[in-house]
């Protein structure tokens, strides 16, 4: 996807990606009219001396204090330079990227009462790779993400530090020929009122765990073949009979990657009568980690097309709502975020079992060669455990932490964005953990080839062979550090795809 055309309607969470990687954006001349025409509402209702919250009021608590029409475009000034009050490391390009896009869009959806200008200075922006520094830290997730849409805002009228730059903000859009925005009455409101920040994290995570859970599939299997376990709990007939889809896709997606294998048959009705539970209940365990996976997907993608400022422009009346409250992707994530720490937290079972003697099936202690001299892989089995154990804590719900703000005017906030910046961290461990996983089971394949003569399914091996391609055997003790960190697990995913076709 190259570009992406911002047209009034809704996103898609690919696009949001697409841009937050680097693809351009458009501005249809249909959104620009429909943002016009919104402007051109807002003026009317302020040139009939209408008191408007945020264009001739205060903000928060001091939304009774009147401001004299000399000083609106002041009064915006200065919302955004005091609300710009975030902290810690900031948000990287693609997190950055994808809020001024949500931002962006939503200015065009014809109900914010602003021009275009703002939106198509953003696009600007993105297309010259111009982004703000946005500090992570310091939004509730309700009134929008005030702090670090300020940071953009700020951006965006040419004041702050650029991200990744030594530079000012307002030295890059100068050498890029882009000139700072000017402020209207309500267009600072506009811009830091929005759940964009942490929707667009949201949006983001989500590509990423539809790709881990893919690979945790992978990664049992894999696993699966090399300690000898039994294909039967997998079948469609089985899961027919508890009918959750996601369950079932992973029952599908294991079947379809030891298809073939020599050596299922080879133990068949030889082996124990039933596997531990982190192999044979994989599928329900799986499947209900990619159900909270599919309904953070259903509930950004709404959000992707919704109106989130406030007040609203409906035709030529203004309503003060409550679309900035971030409840319903934040509760999403908090969801989401322990879905995903049960990939993790099942995957590091089945590696324990298999660097483990006494129930890998006749596999070396610690799949070491040579073992004694050689610890093999036994403390990347420590590394997944710490990630398994800092996801407990980091899924707590964020959104059952209400905590009362701005003198009991905002007294129920979302901290969405804490839930977002949580599964961040959750999504990454997970990635490391499944990387161990995957690396343990090429490691235990090796070390099952030793003993039988058989091959596994045609999926498995070419999993097999796309580990190996980033890591090789391990012969001797070695660090696994880098390895572990810079395995793709994209790249081992694409590799099965080729080999047997698309997993569900």
């Amino acid at each position: 996807m190259e570009r992406v055309c911002l047209d009034g309607g809704a996103l898609s969470i690919e696009q949001v990606a697409a841009v937050a990687g680097g693809a351009r954006v458009e501005v249809s001349p249909e959104a620009v009219e429909k943002a016009r025409q919104s402007r051109a509402a807002l003026e009317r209702l302020e040139a009939a001396g209408e008191q408007i919250y945020g264009v001739n009021t205060g903000f928060g608590p001091l939304k009774s204090e009147i401001i004299p029409d000399k000083d609106r475009i002041r009064l915006q000034e200065n919302l955004i330079r005091s609300h710009a009050a975030g902290v810690g490391e900031p948000l990287g390009v693609e997190e950055t990227r994808a809020a001024m896009l949500l931002t962006a869009a939503c200015l065009l959806r014809g109900h914010s009462g602003v021009g275009p200008e703002a939106a198509q200075l953003i696009a600007a922006c993105l297309n010259a790779q111009v982004h703000p520094l946005v500090p992570s830290r310091g939004s509730l997730g309700a009134s929008g993400d005030l702090a670090p849409l300020s940071h953009i805002a700020m951006g965006l009228i040419g004041e702050g530090p650029a991200l990744d730059s030594g530079d000012s903000i307002a030295a890059l859009m100068n050498r890029a020929g882009i000139e700072p925005l000017k402020l209207t009455s309500k267009l600072g409101l506009s811009l830091i009122n929005g759940t964009h920040v942490h929707t667009a994290i949201s949006a983001l995570l989500i590509v990423q765990a539809e790709r881990i859970a893919k690979a945790a599939d992978v990664a049992c299997a894999m696993n699966l073949e090399a300690m000898l376990c039994s294909i039967r709990p997998f079948s469609e007939k089985v899961h027919a009979l508890r009918p959750h889809p996601h369950q079932a896709r992973v029952g599908r997606n294991v079947t379809k990657l030891v298809k073939n294998s020599e050596l299922i048959p080879s133990h068949a009705g030889c082996g124990e009568v039933q596997d531990a539970y982190s192999v044979r209940c994989a599928p329900q365990v799986h499947g209900a980690a990619r159900q909270a996976i599919a309904h953070a997907r259903e509930v950004t993608e709404v959000e992707l097309g919704s109106v989130t400022d406030n007040p609203l422009l409906l035709g030529d009346d203004i309503v003060s709502a409550g679309h900035f409250h971030g409840e319903p992707v934040g509760l999403a994530l908090d969801y989401f975020k322990i879905g995903t720490a049960e990939l993790a937290a099942i995957s590091e079972r089945r590696t324990e079992r298999a660097l483990n003697k006494e129930y890998n099936r006749g596999l070396p202690p610690f799949l070491a060669h040579n073992p004694g001299l050689n610890s093999g892989l036994m403390v990347c089995q420590y590394t997944a455990a710490a990630l398994v154990s800092e996801n407990k804590v980091l899924s707590h719900p964020s959104c059952v932490d209400s905590i009362t703000t701005g003198a009991h005017q905002e007294d129920h906030v979302s901290m969405a964005m804490n839930a977002a910046l949580h599964a961040q961290d959750v999504v990454a461990n997970t990635r490391y953990v499944i990387a161990i996983e995957l690396i343990v089971a090429a490691q235990a394949l090796d070390a099952r080839r030793e003993i039988q003569p058989h091959e596994p399914g045609a999926g498995v091996r070419a999993a097999w062979s796309a580990v190996r391609e980033a890591v090789p055997y391990v012969e001797t003790d070695r660090a696994m550090s880098e390895e572990v960190q810079n395995l793709d697990l994209g790249r081992v995913v694409e590799a099965v795809e080729s080999e047997v076709g698309g997993l569900e």
